[in-house]
């Protein structure tokens, strides 16, 4: 403990913005989560096997039963499969921080001059950091099993800006589950079990007109699917603007939300 702290005993009290002060307190923690990395190197491994997985799967299992109109099933599938990626890759937001309270790591940084918020926003650009290389990965390998991106370089970017954007939102969802629950086991279970229905009930691997009306209903106005369309429109250069800003409304709206919750639920937690 005391080694993962070292980076963070020098902060003192300073003039300037608390603003700034929070941002800088954010980024020495941030680089402190990054350095647990190489230490415990099989999380980002099978944080990485298991999309390659599914994409294996979906690509060469299923692929061949399922019909896309207006383009192939792995360019269909990969815009799914880059968002399932890193709505399920926040869940390592509210694991670590349980991780952190269960360690006592948490009542540390408490004793030291910084912002309650720091801690999570540290947590959330760190596991956002992270995902940015699994992105990367995940892009290799559709390129590998076929996946072909229409969409000018631009839009790519774009695409990867909004994946990353909705990392970041799902992370504070995330950060709220794991300072609410009582163990790292409740974290991963509470930070999982409400992203299956999400992921699998939207247009992620298949296309929402084939569903039940009831279930249909649900899928098209759910934020996984509207991500999902509006990352597989600026791939495949069919890009729908009223979806861009649906999308972007999602993210934003869940950050006004769960930014506040999870700092009050951070202070509530760590009062008791």
């Amino acid at each position: 403990m005391n080694s993962d702290l070292q980076s963070v005993e020098h902060l003192q009290p300073a003039k300037g913005s608390s603003l700034y002060w929070t941002l800088a307190d954010a980024w020495v923690l941030a680089k402190r989560n990054l350095t647990q990395i190489p230490r415990i190197p099989e999380e980002l491994i099978f944080s990485t096997i298991q999309p390659i997985m599914f994409v294996l799967l979906f690509r060469y299992v299923f692929g061949g039963a399922i019909a896309i109109k207006g383009t192939s099933y792995v360019n269909y599938l990969m815009a799914g499969i880059f968002t399932q990626t890193v709505i399920f890759g926040s869940t390592t937001t509210g694991i670590g921080l349980a991780t952190d309270l269960q360690r006592g790591l948490v009542d540390r940084f408490r004793s030291l001059p910084m912002a309650k918020s720091a801690v999570l926003t540290g947590r959330t650009i760190s596991d956002l950091m992270r995902n940015v290389f699994i992105v990367f990965v995940m892009w290799v390998v559709g390129l590998l099993v076929g996946f072909r991106p229409d969409g000018p370089v631009l839009y790519w970017i774009g695409a990867v800006g909004m994946l990353l954007l909705t990392s970041f939102s799902f992370s504070w969802i995330s950060a709220t589950i794991g300072m609410a629950v009582s163990s790292v086991e409740a974290a991963q279970s509470a930070g999982f079990i409400w992203l299956f229905p999400l992921t699998f009930a939207s247009s992620a691997f298949v296309q929402t007109d084939s569903m039940p009306d009831w279930l249909r209903v649900f899928a098209e106005h759910q934020p996984v699917t509207i991500v999902v369309n509006a990352v597989r429109g600026l791939l495949l250069n069919q890009v729908d603007v009223t979806t861009l800003w649906q999308a972007l409304a999602w993210c934003l709206g869940i950050l006004i939300i769960f930014v506040p919750l999870s700092v009050w639920t951070y202070g509530n937690r760590t009062a008791r």
